[in-house]
C-alpha cells in the first residue's frame, strides 16, 4: 500500500487529535478551578501554612525595615500578616511582608498606592484575569528569586576549573570525532581519563549548583508573568519596567537549559533523566549552562529586582483591595501636618466582633490608661499601633475616622528577662525604653508614636512610679503621641496636665467580672477589685481591712 503525505498527515492529525483535546480540557479544567478558588478566597484571609523563613528572604536581604523585631512582636506581625497575606505568588506575598515592616512617610506615595488600588478594584474581571498569571508564579522555588539580586553572586569555580568546564564539551567531541578519524590506543585512553574527570567534577561540584536550581528557572516564569502582566494591565506600567521585561527575555536561551533539566530531573528511574544526567556528566553541560546563567544574571541583576518588584506590587495591591472587602468597615487615612491624632471606632483586625473604641490626643498631652487585667487596655493601645502602621503601609485603618500625622511606630509592650545575656527583667525593660527615647528626641522629623505597656513594672513602686514620670514626661516633652498602660494611679497626680486619664472598668456579676471594652475618660471609680475578693470568700477582716485602706488611699491622692 502506498501512503501518500496527505494521508500520512491525516493520520499524524486523527492520532494526536485525541491528545490535544485532553490536554486543553485538562488546562481548561485547571484554569476553571483556579477562577472557583480565587472567587472563594476573596475578601478572606487564607488559612495556609506559611514558611516565614522563605517569605522573609526578601525583607532579610533586603535589610530596610524600620519597624524593629521588637515592635513585630509586640503586635504580632506574624498573625497581622496571615490576616493581611491574600497575596498569589510568592513574590507578592514576600513583597507585601517586607512593605510591612517599612511605613511610608510620604503622603503622596501612599495616595498613589491607593489609587491603583482603586484602578484594580473597579473591574473584577480584570482583577481575576491578574490573579490567575500572577498564581503562575505560586511554585515554592520561587521564594528564592530575591537571592539573586539581593545576594552578591560569587563565582562558582576557580578561574582555572571555569575555563575547562566552559571548554570540557568540545575537548570531548574533539577526542570521540579525532578516534573515529583514527583509531587509535591513545585516542580512546584520553576519553577514558576525560569521562574520569568530568565525573568527578561533575559530581562534585553538585553542591555548589544545587543552591541556584531552584531560583535559576523561577526567572524565566518571572519574566512570562511580567510580560503578560504589561499587556493586560496599566497600574504601574513604565517604560523602565518595559526596558526589564525584555533585558529579562535575553535571559531565556541560557536559563532554558536550566528550567529543562528541572522538570526532568525529578525521578532518577526516568530513562529521560538517566539519559540527561549521562550526557551532564559526559560534557559537563551542567557547570558550563550555570557558569553561564549566573554571569548573564550578574549583567541583569537590576532588571531581575525591578520586574520582581512590579510583580510583587500587583499582587500587594490586589490583597490591599481583598482586605478592604473583608473588613466589617475601614477608613483611608487623613494625614494632616499637626500635633492631633483622632481615630474614631477603631477595633483591632484579629478579634472577632471587637468592641470600638475612639480617641483624641496630642503630641503635647500623652494617655494613661488604667484597668484592670483583661479589661481591654493592653488590646486597645496595641490597636492604635496596628492602625498607624496600616495607615501608612496598606492606606487602610480598622476604623471609620484616621486622622493623624506620619509616625513611627515604637512600642515596648513585651518584654522578658535574657538570662542567657545576665539581664534581669527591669534592665531588659529599662533598655527597651531607653531605645524608645533614643528615637523620640526633639531632633527627630518625624515624631513618634510610642506605646507602652505597664511602664517599669520590674521595679519598686517607688521607684517604678517615679522613672516612669520623668520618662513620660521627657516622650512629651519632646511632642511625641504617647499611649500607656498602667495600674500606677499616682501616675495620674504625678503627671497633672501633662496627661489624660482614661479607663476601662468592669463589673462584678455572680462571682465573676463582666467587661464591656469601652474607653471611658477619667480615672476608676469603683472598687470591684476588692468586691471579687468578697464574692470569692475572703474572710471578713481581710475585706473589712481592704476597703479601709483603700479610702485612705482614695483621700490621700484624690482619686
Amino acid at each position: 500500500m502506498h501512503i501518500t503525505p496527505a494521508f500520512f498527515a491525516l493520520l499524524v492529525i486523527v492520532v494526536s487529535t485525541p491528545t490535544a483535546l485532553v490536554i486543553i480540557y485538562k488546562r481548561r479544567r485547571a484554569k476553571a478551578k483556579l477562577i472557583r478558588t480565587i472567587r472563594e478566597k476573596w475578601g478572606k484571609p487564607t488559612g495556609e501554612d506559611r514558611s516565614l523563613s522563605l517569605i522573609g528572604l526578601y525583607k532579610d536581604y533586603g535589610g530596610t525595615a524600620t519597624i524593629s523585631t521588637a515592635t513585630s512582636e509586640d503586635i504580632d506581625m506574624e498573625q497581622l500578616f496571615a490576616f493581611a497575606d491574600r497575596t498569589n505568588s510568592k513574590p507578592g506575598q514576600q513583597y507585601l511582608y517586607k512593605k510591612l515592616y517599612e511605613p511610608v512617610y510620604d503622603a503622596g506615595a501612599l495616595q498613589e498606592m491607593d489609587a491603583n488600588v482603586n484602578k484594580i478594584a473597579a473591574d473584577s474581571a480584570h482583577r481575576e484575569r491578574l490573579e490567575i498569571e500572577l498564581a503562575k508564579l505560586n511554585s515554592k522555588n520561587a521564594y528564592y528569586l530575591p537571592e539573586l539580586f539581593l545576594k552578591e553572586q560569587i563565582p562558582l569555580f576557580g578561574t582555572i576549573a571555569t575555563v575547562y568546564i566552559q571548554l570540557a564539551w568540545l575537548l570531548m567531541l574533539a577526542f570521540i570525532i579525532l578516534l573515529f578519524v583514527v583509531p587509535s590506543g591513545f585516542g580512546l585512553l584520553m576519553i577514558l581519563m576525560l569521562i574520569i574527570l568530568n565525573m568527578v567534577l561533575h559530581y562534585k561540584n553538585k553542591g555548589k549548583i544545587s543552591q541556584y536550581t531552584h531560583s535559576l528557572p523561577q526567572v524565566v516564569s518571572l519574566y512570562r508573568v511580567a510580560q503578560r502582566l504589561f499587556k493586560i494591565t496599566e497600574v504601574k506600567r513604565s517604560d523602565k519596567v518595559n526596558r526589564s521585561i525584555l533585558n529579562l527575555k535575553k535571559l531565556k536561551g541560557s536559563l532554558g537549559f536550566v528550567s529543562f533539566q528541572n522538570k526532568v530531573g525529578g525521578d532518577p528511574t526516568d530513562m529521560l533523566f538517566v539519559v540527561m544526567e549521562l550526557i551532564k556528566t559526559l560534557f559537563l553541560l551542567e557547570g558550563s549552562m550555570f557558569i553561564r546563567s549566573l554571569n548573564k544574571v550578574k549583567k541583569y541583576r537590576d532588571d531581575i529586582a525591578a520586574v520582581y518588584e512590579y510583580v510583587g506590587e500587583i499582587d500587594m495591591l490586589i490583597a490591599i483591595s481583598s482586605i478592604r472587602v473583608g473588613l466589617p468597615f475601614y477608613c483611608k487615612p487623613t494625614f494632616a501636618n499637626n500635633n492631633k491624632l483622632e481615630i474614631t471606632d477603631l477595633y483591632h483586625p484579629l478579634i472577632p466582633d471587637c468592641v470600638t473604641n475612639s480617641i483624641i490626643s496630642s503630641s503635647d498631652t500623652g494617655v494613661l490608661v488604667t484597668g484592670s487585667n483583661m479589661s481591654g487596655k493592653t488590646t486597645f493601645i496595641r490597636s492604635i499601633a496596628i492602625n498607624t502602621l496600616f495607615a501608612q503601609t496598606l492606606f487602610t485603618c480598622c476604623a471609620r475616622v484616621y486622622n493623624a500625622p506620619l509616625l513611627k511606630v515604637h512600642t515596648s509592650v513585651r518584654v522578658s528577662d535574657a538570662i542567657d545575656e545576665q539581664k534581669s527583667y527591669f534592665q531588659a525593660e529599662a533598655l527597651s525604653v531607653l531605645d524608645i527615647l533614643n528615637q523620640c528626641g526633639a531632633d527627630e522629623a518625624i515624631k513618634g508614636l510610642v506605646i507602652i505597656d505597664e511602664i517599669f513594672r520590674g521595679t519598686n513602686t517607688i521607684e517604678r512610679i517615679a522613672a516612669a514620670k520623668s520618662v513620660l514626661s521627657y516622650l512629651t516633652a519632646n511632642y511625641n503621641f504617647v499611649f500607656v498602660s498602667t495600674h500606677d494611679l499616682e501616675l495620674a497626680e504625678l503627671l497633672g496636665n501633662e496627661y489624660v486619664v482614661y479607663s476601662f472598668e468592669e463589673s462584678v456579676a455572680d462571682k465573676r467580672l463582666v467587661f464591656d471594652y469601652k474607653l471611658k475618660k477619667g480615672l476608676l471609680k469603683n472598687k470591684n477589685g476588692i468586691a471579687v475578693l468578697q464574692s470569692v470568700g475572703y474572710p471578713d477582716s481581710v475585706i473589712k481591712d481592704a476597703y479601709k485602706v483603700s479610702d485612705e488611699l482614695r483621700r490621700k491622692y484624690q482619686l
